[in-house]
């Protein structure tokens, strides 16, 4: 300060303040909404993940259980399976005489050689020809054979058929005939009946047509006259049986009565079917 008058003072700028950052405090607000935006989608997703976790166990344990119920139906039908075929072949074992007569008779036939007479019955599938393969016993043609003749009589229902005899085998005693007309031919059983069977023998006995009787397999024996083996059973038969089916309870022609014991009861003798179906080659 000089002769009392004083300098005016400098003037003290004002001290700039600092404005509000506006665009800074929206990013932090933006940054934590999304933050929690994020938290809430994770616990979403956790649990949601928890809920299809327990979801997969739900599935899991519903396949289970059904497998198990799945199982169980199968075991059960299984089961039913079972006791229904238990009960199918119980019911072919039952012996029904009635229902294998009425099966087999208008397959079989008398036949008429010379003055001989006997059995015979029809077999396998007619031919493309309309031919049928019939067969009978050997003696029963014999006379005919022997004197080179091939034609024979069949008859059944008062109706008389004519037939050839194509084939024979006398060490068997069976022999093969053809009849130019369809029949039904019996099905030939695969293997020799068990004793006990019981069976069933249609034919021509003393010229009494279509008669039945019934008996079980007592044995299957060696020949002792030939090659091969015999069924012995125990249903009656008398002369003029010979040639015709001896047939289990499943309508199978198990074999070709044969002979009888003389001055014996219940000895039936039959040639194996299976004997007839590889010489002939019919069944």
């Amino acid at each position: 300060m000089t002769g009392g008058v004083p300098y005016p003072a400098a003037p003290v700028p004002p001290r700039p303040s600092k404005p509000f950052r506006w665009a800074t405090g929206l990013r932090w607000a933006a940054a934590l909404a999304a933050t929690a935006v994020l938290i809430g989608l994770v616990v979403v997703v956790v649990r949601q993940a928890g809920q299809l976790d327990r979801l997969r166990g739900d599935v899991a344990r519903a396949q289970r259980d059904a497998e198990s119920v799945a199982d169980g139906t199968d075991q059960r039908l299984d089961s039913l399976d079972g006791r229904l075929s238990s009960v199918e072949k119980q019911n072919e074992q039952a012996f029904d005489p009635q229902r294998v007569a009425a099966a087999v008779l208008p397959s079989v036939f008398q036949v008429i050689a010379d003055d001989f007479t006997g059995s015979a019955f029809a077999v396998g599938k007619a031919g493309a020809t309309g031919r049928t393969n019939v067969l009978t016993a050997f003696h029963v043609i014999e006379a005919v054979w022997s004197r080179n003749g091939r034609s024979v009589k069949l008859e059944r229902d008062g109706k008389r058929y004519t037939a050839q005899i194509t084939d024979v085998d006398q060490s068997q005693d069976i022999a093969l005939l053809r009849v130019d007309t369809v029949f039904t031919g019996l099905p030939a059983a695969a293997e020799d009946p068990a004793p006990g069977e019981n069976v069933l023998v249609v034919g021509t006995p003393l010229g009494l047509s279509q008669t039945v009787t019934t008996g079980v397999v007592s044995a299957v024996r060696e020949r002792t006259d030939g090659p091969g083996s015999m069924i012995q059973f125990d249903a009656p038969v008398n002369p003029g049986n010979s040639g015709g089916p001896v047939v289990n309870t499943r309508r199978e022609v198990v074999g070709i009565a044969d002979a009888k014991a003389r001055d014996a009861e219940g000895i039936g003798l039959a040639v194996p079917i299976q004997t007839a179906c590889a010489t002939f080659h019919v069944c």
